[in-house]
């Protein structure tokens, strides 16, 4: 097997370069290889200890690498986990030579490496000598443009999945307390701007602090999670619930005045009732809610709306609870 033989210039060493290293690499996919042999034999060889970094994101590049040997890891603002891994015949570095930018990614050697290095001059001499190679750069770069858009998609939806967590209540799958404190506001501006009523009813279960110590924190959580099953599955479309904390849970309900509410009071407290006794609960008691309601009023902001629905449901279980009340209100201006 021929090989070609050329200087170093990165350990100030000679290095035989294997014919069949260059043969699988894709920057010289049907590239008579003898025809470039001129211009490689200058080209270093670099040699990477496991972890050591080749590139480091943000700085610039001035090298195209082909990895003759060992592995490489590509990674994002030093992340843990690979945003790709570089086998042998694949290269790295070719957009920061083009473009002239910084880097974007870091990559670090998964095991010991050997590299061949082409700068700047001795990449555009290739491109210049051979069509070949002049193509497979563009092929090159095409794939990694593609994963680019696949790393920026996978980036996306990331982003979805962790804005969807950042307002999901992990126990009960309804909306958190952050989600609240956000839409809530928005919803009575909105209200108030279009003259349309807003309704909001905060949901205390009865009696729960005694449950969770008879059954246990687990029957509890599965008490929780039901309860909120039967509160989602009940309101009206249009209607959202969140979980506020605890054992408490608060309704928004768009369009709806007292008199309209109503019907989603009982709905809600008959979902529960019959969620919680139903023949999967028979070892359990079943369990009752009680509601406070409070229909906004032109000068009330979130703060004052909520602590006149609490109030109502202050009253419901001074009442002996598995009741709804609500306070008295003006109408919109």
């Amino acid at each position: 097997m021929r090989r070609l033989v050329y200087s170093n210039q990165m350990t100030h060493q000679k290095h035989a370069l294997d014919k069949r290293e260059l043969e699988i690499a894709s920057l010289f996919r049907g590239v008579e290889l003898e025809s470039v042999q001129d211009l490689l034999r200058d080209c270093p060889v670099k040699l990477l200890k496991e972890d050591e970094v080749l590139i480091h994101a943000g700085q610039p590049n001035h090298f195209l690498y082909v990895l003759l040997s060992g592995r490489l890891r590509v990674h994002l603002e030093l992340t843990p986990t690979p945003l790709a891994v570089i086998e042998p015949g694949e290269t790295v570095g070719e957009l920061s030579v083009i473009d002239g930018q910084p880097t974007s990614a870091q990559v670090v050697a998964a095991e010991d490496c050997r590299l061949l290095a082409l700068d700047e001059k001795n990449l555009w001499s290739l491109v210049k000598h051979s069509h070949l190679v002049a193509y497979n750069l563009l092929i090159v770069l095409g794939e990694r443009l593609r994963q680019g858009n696949v790393a920026i998609s996978t980036s996306q939806q990331l982003q979805r999945e962790y804005q969807r967590e950042a307002i999901i209540d992990v126990l009960t799958s309804l909306y958190n307390r952050r989600w609240l404190d956000n839409m809530l506001p928005r919803h009575m501006e909105r209200c108030k701007a279009n003259g349309e009523s807003l309704s909001i009813l905060i949901i205390d279960m009865d009696n729960f602090k005694t449950y969770n110590d008879t059954y246990g924190h687990l029957a509890g959580d599965h008490l929780l999670y039901t309860v909120a099953c039967a509160l989602r599955e009940s309101i009206r479309p249009g209607d959202a619930i969140a979980r506020y904390g605890g054992d408490e849970f608060i309704a928004l309900l768009p369009n709806a005045d007292a008199p309209r509410a109503q019907p989603v009071v009982e709905r809600l407290r008959k979902a529960v009732r019959e969620a919680t006794g139903s023949s999967d609960w028979r070892d359990f008691p079943s369990v009752t809610i009680s509601l406070g309601l409070a229909e906004m009023t032109a000068e009330d902001a979130p703060d004052t709306l909520i602590a006149r629905a609490d109030s109502a449901l202050y009253r419901a279980k001074r009442r002996d609870r598995n009741r709804v009340t609500k306070v008295k209100t003006r109408p919109l201006a």
